[in-house]
């Protein structure tokens, strides 16, 4: 029988992953606590119980329960940032656009929690993340409202459009769909289905970019 001979490499590999593994599910588990009970009102030991880590792996990887939030704030912004990281002037803005609402709208569907979270956080004035708006965020926003001006600059949008309300707007169609689920699922009066999201893609990416002078073509 051959012997498998395993590396001090392969132990890095492994331990990483391992770690990797952990943290994911303090996140997943972070998330539903700071779902339930807010920042103020969620509990490490029942962020511990519900990973089923013990709670010393929890503070292993994060200090307290600040930077735990912290950290599942940052999970979601970073997402919702890269679906629209790498626009340019030369991009077509109607691929752009509709790439981002897709992208926003999978977020809502495939992972609501971090925007149940991230929207609380808002409403009750951002008190955690009042630096982040004050600085990351407003240059994320400015550079992507540039390059959105820059479109208009080249007739490739209409110039009657506001860069920053466009944004809003997206924003508020594609997150309303994590944020405002049971709304929704009253309103249909049953829960969302994936043709629903689907659907929901499809009307706003019409409603935007037919607003902003623009069309994409369908898929066939």
């Amino acid at each position: 029988m051959a012997i498998i001979k395993i590396t001090d490499d392969d132990l890095v590999n492994t331990q990483q992953k391992a770690r990797l593994l952990n943290k994911n599910k303090i996140i997943k588990a972070a998330e539903e606590e700071f779902k339930k009970y807010g920042f103020n009102g969620a509990s490490i030991a029942r962020i511990a119980e519900t990973a089923m880590l013990p709670r010393s792996n929890i503070h292993y990887y994060f200090t307290n329960k600040l930077a735990l939030y912290g950290a599942v704030l940052t999970n979601i912004i970073n997402l919702w940032n890269q679906a629209f990281a790498d626009i340019k002037p030369n991009d077509d803005p109607a691929k752009a656009i509709a790439s981002y609402i897709d992208a926003k709208i999978e977020y809502s569907r495939t992972n609501p929690t971090p925007s149940i979270i991230f929207a609380s956080e808002l409403l009750h004035g951002a008190p955690y993340l009042s630096q982040y708006l004050k600085t990351d965020f407003k240059q994320w926003i400015t550079d992507k409202a540039n390059i959105i001006e820059s479109w208009q600059a080249q007739g490739k949008l209409d110039e009657q459009i506001s860069a920053y309300h466009l944004l809003f707007t997206i924003w508020g169609a594609t997150q309303h769909y994590a944020n405002f689920s049971v709304e929704i699922e009253a309103a249909l009066d049953r829960p969302l289905t994936n043709s629903d999201f689907d659907d929901a893609k499809r009307t706003i990416k019409h409603i935007i970019l037919k607003g902003c002078g623009m069309q994409l073509a369908e898929k066939r």
